[in-house]
């Protein structure tokens, strides 16, 4: 492994930069939709279009949608992740389908997930494990409703599971269960579902995001709640024990945004934003990833610095990238393919500012890559 270095100076980002889609990090399969399978180590546009408004990473896909409601994927596609009826794959966006009415998108390993704006939800891809919803273990390439219900809201993909909430604020969950990772009280991995079953019967779950194995998400009292692997510490409950049902972290009620995705599988990381700006990670540090400055394994919320300025938050594999309500990007932890947009390979234990734009209002990550949009 390189030596983890301290952040210290702007990286070589132009300032300002366009408007517009950027991706970085490493390209294979396309999944940086820049017409090649090149890695790079700074933001490069997608394209000239604009009017993107959401962006979401799978293993080695991804997904955006537009201001006008149409979705686009590009990247691998050899289970049909694209949803573009074949299993060709694509190094520049295509548009799947006419539609222009999807709404919320999450990226798995190889399955994709979204709800559209009549509350409609619907799935494509890989579907080993039922993750797509659909009562079977049919791969489809191109989007399947999940039922007939016009109720879901917001949608969570892990490597091979998924999660969505309703608008009446309960959880669901399907796919692989994999360290009791659906939160249904059951741990075994043979007990997969493959259409949704609901997590318990609260109505106020409010956000949900996942790793490989592991699942986290906030209700609205502000409470934080953990569930699946928590071998590193990934749960930050003060131990490396599994939970097949949701376990709450420590007593605060001031937690506001989550990373809505880690792909790391035995080093994996994860952090939050609360009601008050700050920063706060905890699992694995082998690679700088907490941003403490550090290596160190951390099985409970560390404070990242000082600052009460952090606005998203998004864990990759092994590493992280961060916006502050003024705009202003920043990334540590691994970076041997440049995923930290930063111009090198060198890797970070500290935040690291990646270039000088102020524009920066969403991020997300996939596998061994990041995206992000600017405003």
């Amino acid at each position: 492994m390189q030596q983890v270095n301290a952040a210290i100076a702007a990286g070589t980002w132009p300032s300002p930069p366009p408007i517009g889609l950027f991706t970085w990090g490493n390209g294979g399969s396309g999944v940086l939709g820049l017409g090649s399978t090149a890695n790079r180590s700074s933001p490069s546009q997608v394209g000239t279009l604009t009017g993107w408004s959401k962006v979401a990473g799978g293993g080695n896909f991804s997904i955006s949608t537009k201001t006008d409601g149409t979705i686009w994927t590009w990247g691998g596609n050899g289970s049909g992740q694209l949803g573009l009826g074949n299993t060709t794959s694509y190094s520049s966006p295509k548009q799947v389908g006419a539609l222009t009415n999807w709404l919320n998108i999450a990226g798995g390993n190889y399955h994709t997930v979204a709800t559209k704006t009549d509350g409609t939800l619907w799935s494509w891809g890989r579907n080993g494990n039922g993750q797509l919803g659909l009562g079977n273990l049919t791969y489809y390439s191109s989007p399947k409703q999940v039922g007939a219900l016009t109720a879901w809201s917001k949608v969570a993909a892990g490597s091979s599971f998924t999660f969505a909430i309703k608008t009446d604020g309960t959880l669901w969950s399907w796919g692989s269960n994999a360290n009791g990772v659906l939160g249904l009280n059951f741990a075994s991995y043979t007990n997969q579902q493959s259409s949704p079953n609901q997590v318990g019967a609260l109505t106020n779950w409010l956000h949900v995001g996942c790793g490989l194995y592991s699942a986290y998400a906030i209700k609205t009292d502000g409470t934080f709640w953990v569930w699946g692997r928590g071998v590193n510490g990934r749960l930050g409950l003060g131990n490396v024990t599994d939970y097949s049902s949701p376990k709450q972290l420590g007593a605060l009620t001031n937690w506001s945004t989550l990373s809505p995705r880690n792909f790391s599988n035995n080093f994996a990381s994860f952090g939050a934003i609360k009601t008050d700006g700050t920063l706060w990670m905890w699992g694995s540090g082998l690679a700088g990833q907490l941003g403490l400055g550090n290596t160190t394994d951390y099985s409970s919320p560390k404070q990242v610095g000082s600052l009460t300025t952090w606005l998203r938050i998004v864990s990759g594999y092994r590493n992280a990238v961060a916006i502050k309500t003024d705009g202003t990007l920043w990334s540590w932890g691994y970076n041997p393919q440049g995923q930290l947009g930063l111009g090198n390979t060198t890797y970070y234990s500290s935040p690291k500012q990646v270039g000088t734009s102020t524009t920066w209002y969403t991020a997300n990550s996939g596998r061994l890559f990041y995206m992000g949009i600017t405003s």
